[in-house]
């Protein structure tokens, strides 16, 4: 199937006619609209620098429902701990910039270049774009970051500067959307790190069923805290937020 390219217009061709490896359109820009277009769709961008943007929407796609996430005994040890102090929307740019550092086996650079940061960081602002953080010793330690539209919760990226301190920022963050009545969280593209706390591959198309109801079904009011009112989703025992 061919790869289409975009027009000025914010909007996509039917994702049934991506290619085998999710990879649907490129052109078009990271403006507000075309991202949230694209998300409600079950489309994202991911490309590296110098390249144009590539929008994907793969077939199966990686999810981890909220109430499915796996808790290790050694996890969750190291919460009861309190090692870490975990909040909601403390320092998205950071998190983002951080997640961009990380390392990727088997990947050469990032996508998450300036301007992904400058899109997401304005989707931010916007009430669109969300982060948990991890902290210890009011260092920033891991962390994740992703898109919420509705009651559904795209993953985007995620880094750990530490053992261990990703996976307690997702499995808090699910945590938190479960209370919050989000049944799922998309993973995008299944890795081993996602399935060893319970992500799974599923349909594009009953992906898309998912996504249809959860953008009928808005997130509770206070599910997500404005940008610089941090919401606290583990105290932790030692360390905290900086500020």
């Amino acid at each position: 199937m061919p790869v289409f390219r975009l027009p000025a217009q914010p909007v996509f061709p039917d994702v049934a006619l991506a290619e085998p490896d999710g990879l649907l359109a490129l052109g078009g820009d990271l403006s507000q609209e075309r991202l949230l277009a694209a998300y409600r769709a079950g489309i994202f961008p991911w490309y590296s620098k110098g390249e144009p943007i590539l929008w994907w929407s793969p077939d199966p796609r990686c999810v981890l429902f909220t109430d499915k996430i796996h808790r290790s005994r050694s996890m969750l040890k190291l919460l009861r701990q309190g090692r870490f102090r975990i909040t909601l929307n403390a320092d998205f740019k950071q998190v983002m910039q951080q997640c961009g550092r990380a390392p990727r086996p088997g990947q050469d650079g990032t996508w998450i270049t300036p301007g992904m940061i400058k899109a997401y960081h304005a989707l931010h602002q916007a009430g669109f774009a969300h982060s948990a953080e991890v902290w210890q010793d009011r260092v920033l330690v891991g962390g994740m970051y992703g898109v919420s539209l509705g009651s559904v919760f795209f993953g985007e990226s995620m880094f750990s500067a530490v053992p261990n301190a990703s996976k307690a920022a997702l499995i808090r963050l699910a945590e938190h959307l479960q209370a919050a009545g989000f049944a799922v969280l998309d993973g995008q593209v299944g890795n081993p790190h996602l399935y060893r706390l319970g992500a799974v591959d599923i349909p594009r198309n009953k992906f898309l069923e998912i996504l249809a109801a959860g953008l009928a079904k808005p997130a509770p009011e206070g599910c997500w805290p404005p940008p610089g009112q941090p919401l606290i989703l583990d105290a932790g025992k030692a360390g905290g937020a900086a500020g």
